[in-house]
C-alpha cells in the first residue's frame, strides 16, 4: 500500500509540474525572428551610346552585267580569253573567220571606184554641154538631161561609199570584242560554231564585280526612317557585310535607296547596298547577310532582358532605393538589343536595378546587394535587334 501511495505522489507531482510549465510559457527571443536581407545581384545604370541594327539577308549582284554576242554571222575560228579571268573593254575575245567579209570590203570597194569613175564623166559632159547651152548650141532638154546624170552619179557615189562602209564595220565586227571590264565566265560556244546576232544564248558574259549590289528586302516603313536619317546631319549610313553564317566579313557599304515599288503582300520594298569589293570576295549569286542600321542613340540607358518582369502587360524592374529597401518601378522598353532591353522612360542614370535574385522580392523587402558580372564574352551595345 506505501509503494503504491508513492507512485501515485509521484504522478501527481509530475501532472503538477507539466501544468505549471504550460501556464507560464518563456517569452520569445525577439531577435531570433527578425526577417534577415535578401541577397540580390543588382547593376549600376550608366548612359552609352547605342545603336540599333538588324540582319537582313541578301543576294550578291554584279553591278554590271554585259553579254557577249555576234553581230555578224559566220563560224568561229578562235577564242582569244581565259575563262575565269578579267578582260578590259575593248579586247578581242573571239574572232571570227574574216574571209567574207574581207571579200565584200574588196566588192564594196571596185564599187565605190566604178561610181566615182561615172561620177567624173558625167561632170565633164555636163561641164562642156553647160558651155555649149551658153552659146545656144545644144537644146535646154539635152544640156538638162546630162546634169541629172551628174547628179544620180553623185548619189552612186554616196551610196558606193556607205556600202563600202558597211562592209568594213563587217570585217571589224568579225573580232568580238569586249564591252565592259569585267570578269568573263566560261565560254558557251567553240571554236567551229555558227554564230549569228538572232542567236538565243550569248558567246559568254561579263561582269563587272570590283563593286557589286547586295539586294535585300526591308519594311517600307523603316525605310523611310532611314531616308530620314540619311538626309539629317549624321554621317552617310554605312553597312556591315556578313557571311551566310553570320560571321563579320569586314567589308562594309552604302545604302542606295533604289526601291520604287512596294510589294503588296509583304508590304517590303528592294533594299539596295552598294559594296566594294577589291578583292573580288564576294560572287554575283553568293547568299549574304546585310547588318543594316535601324537607329542611333547617343545616350541611353539599357537593362539585360531577365530584369524586366511583366504584369498584366506592364513592364517593371526592381530598384533598390538609398535604405537598402526595393520598389517595383513601372518603365517603358524599347528595342531589344543582345538580350537588353533599351529603357524609353522609367529610369535615370545612376539607379541600382535588380538582376538576379528578383524572384525572392516584395515590395520594401530589406537586401543585401552585390555587383551583376555581365556576360563572360561582354555586352555589346550596338548588335542585331531582335
Amino acid at each position: 500500500m506505501r509503494i503504491r501511495q508513492r507512485q501515485w505522489s509521484i504522478l501527481l507531482a509530475g501532472f503538477a509540474v507539466l501544468g505549471l510549465a504550460g501556464c507560464d510559457p518563456s517569452p520569445p527571443d525577439a531577435t531570433s525572428e527578425a526577417p534577415s536581407s535578401i541577397p540580390v545581384s543588382v547593376m549600376t545604370l550608366e548612359a552609352a551610346d547605342l545603336s540599333v541594327t538588324e540582319d537582313l539577308p541578301g543576294r550578291v549582284s554584279a553591278v554590271r552585267t554585259a553579254e557577249v554576242r555576234a553581230q555578224v554571222t559566220g563560224i568561229v575560228k578562235r577564242r582569244l580569253f581565259e575563262e575565269g579571268r578579267d578582260v578590259e573593254a575593248g579586247k578581242t575575245l573571239f574572232q571570227i573567220d574574216p574571209a567574207p567579209f574581207k571579200a565584200e570590203v574588196d566588192i564594196a570597194s571596185a564599187a565605190l571606184q566604178r561610181a566615182e569613175a561615172m561620177l567624173a564623166q558625167a561632170r565633164i559632159k555636163a561641164d562642156r554641154l553647160g558651155s555649149l547651152r551658153r552659146s545656144e548650141a545644144v537644146s535646154r532638154q539635152t544640156y538638162d538631161d546630162a546634169a541629172s546624170l551628174r547628179d544620180q552619179a553623185t548619189a552612186d557615189v554616196a551610196q558606193a561609199r556607205a556600202t563600202l562602209a558597211r562592209r568594213k564595220l563587217d570585217l571589224q565586227f568579225a573580232s568580238v570584242e569586249a564591252p565592259i571590264d569585267g570578269r568573263i565566265d566560261q565560254t558557251l560556244v567553240s571554236e567551229g560554231a555558227l554564230v549569228s546576232p538572232t542567236d538565243a544564248t550569248p558567246m559568254a558574259r561579263i561582269q563587272q564585280i570590283d563593286q557589286v549590289y547586295v539586294d535585300v528586302r526591308q519594311s517600307a516603313s523603316i525605310l523611310d526612317a532611314l531616308r530620314q536619317q540619311a538626309g539629317s546631319a549624321t554621317p552617310e549610313l554605312s553597312v556591315e557585310i556578313l557571311g551566310s553564317d553570320g560571321k563579320p566579313l569586314g567589308i562594309r557599304g552604302r545604302i542606295l535607296f533604289s526601291g520604287i515599288e512596294v510589294d503588296a503582300g509583304t508590304g517590303d520594298v528592294l533594299l539596295r547596298v552598294l559594296v566594294d569589293n577589291p578583292q573580288r570576295r564576294l560572287l554575283p549569286g553568293l547568299y549574304v547577310q546585310a547588318r543594316i542600321p535601324r537607329a542611333h542613340y547617343s545616350a541611353a540607358l539599357s537593362v539585360p532582358q531577365q530584369a524586366v518582369t511583366r504584369t498584366a502587360g506592364q513592364a517593371s524592374v526592381w530598384v533598390v532605393d538609398a535604405q537598402g529597401q526595393v520598389q517595383a518601378v513601372p518603365i517603358e522598353l524599347g528595342e531589344l538589343v543582345e538580350r537588353r532591353y533599351r529603357v524609353v522612360s522609367g529610369l535615370s542614370a545612376g539607379q541600382q536595378v535588380v538582376i538576379e535574385g528578383i524572384e525572392r522580392l516584395s515590395p520594401d523587402a530589406q537586401v543585401a546587394t552585390r555587383p551583376w558580372p555581365p556576360a563572360a564574352n561582354g555586352e555589346r551595345l550596338s548588335a542585331v535587334a531582335r
